[in-house]
């Protein structure tokens, strides 16, 4: 995990935005992606825009047994 409040760039980004996007595909949600990695919701969001994530809509994944 990288310090909070530190600038991620290059490839360090780049790792951390698959980790994030398979999480994410995965059914954790972005809140819970924030908080496993010590960042804020935003920061997280932006990473996964970056990456090219179709978001969920608002509510979360709907599939059952999805987590």
């Amino acid at each position: 995990m990288v310090s909070k409040g530190k600038w991620i760039t290059g490839t360090a980004r780049k790792r951390l935005a698959e980790t994030m996007k398979e999480q994410y595909q995965r059914g954790r949600s972005i809140r819970a992606i924030a908080e496993d990695h010590g960042r804020s919701y935003g920061f997280v969001h932006r990473v996964l825009t970056e990456a090219g994530v179709s978001l969920r809509s608002r509510g979360g994944d709907t599939r059952v047994g999805s987590r």
